[in-house]
């Protein structure tokens, strides 16, 4: 097989190479995206608009299936993890992988520092709702609710950009470091799967780590209109009753 021969390369492998070249020198935070990153990214949200569950040999796994991977240790959760993540591959700028929810498990709202990110329905349909953190005043502040001074330190003034269902027959999610960064994710009538690329990858010594948030002012996150609502959130600890296990990628192995 030669290097470039894309007929016998599989589309995970060729989202891979994709996602190395366009992340290998994306823009800067606040920095406008050149052409040549545009460019690339186009690329990569078409190879993902393609891929398919098939494409990852994923089985779409039935409500009553709790067949789920590997367990956490029982002093910490007594049941299977309602969300669990394959790992395909990392590098230095970016990870990718799929994560599948049983039927009514959601991913609580979180944000991606500096990240970009697509996310595309494998099987199954997600709700999807983001959010964008607001730096600065847009006209008429918007009243604190009212919480101790000990709790105001965490409110974060964001907007609801936009919530939406998607399915295997969607195009991808996009966020990028100032648009849509911050989402939750519920699985909606099922369980679902959905192929991740996040970049560059979570790492906490970079200022890269997760942080996760509540809605606080009425909003209702599972409309599916799109909206443009501002809110405040308050950062909060991992939700007790989301953690995430792990099990074996089964698809073609990606080499980089």
């Amino acid at each position: 097989m030669m290097p470039g021969d894309t007929n016998m390369t599989s589309i995970v492998q060729r989202i891979a190479r994709q996602a190395l070249l366009t992340f290998r020198s994306p823009p800067r935070v606040g920095e406008t995206a050149g052409k040549s990153f545009l460019d690339n990214h186009g690329k990569l949200k078409s190879l993902m608009t393609e891929v398919r569950a098939a494409d990852l040999k994923l089985v779409p796994r039935r409500a009553d299936d709790g067949s789920l991977g590997v367990l956490p240790p029982l002093t910490y959760h007594s049941a299977s993890p309602p969300v669990t993540y394959m790992h395909i591959c990392e590098t230095d700028h970016f990870s990718m992988g799929v994560f599948l929810l049983k039927s009514g498990a959601s991913i609580p709202l979180h944000d991606h520092p500096g990240m970009h990110g697509i996310l595309k329905v494998m099987y199954g349909k997600v709700r999807i709702s983001c959010f964008d953190r607001l730096e600065r005043a847009d006209g008429s502040p918007q009243a604190v609710p009212p919480l101790p001074p000990a709790q105001l330190g965490s409110m974060r003034r964001s907007v609801l950009r936009c919530a939406g269902e998607y399915t295997e027959e969607s195009g991808p999610c996009v966020l990028t470091p100032d648009r849509d960064n911050l989402h939750q994710i519920d699985a909606v009538d099922g369980p679902t799967a959905f192929m991740d690329i996040l970049a560059p990858p979570y790492d906490p010594d970079e200022g890269r780590d997760c942080h996760y948030y509540k809605v606080l002012t009425d909003s209702d996150v599972n409309s599916t209109e799109p909206k443009e609502k501002e809110v405040w959130l308050m950062e909060i600890s991992q939700p007790p009753d989301f953690w995430c296990g792990g099990e074996p990628y089964p698809g073609p192995e990606v080499c980089l």
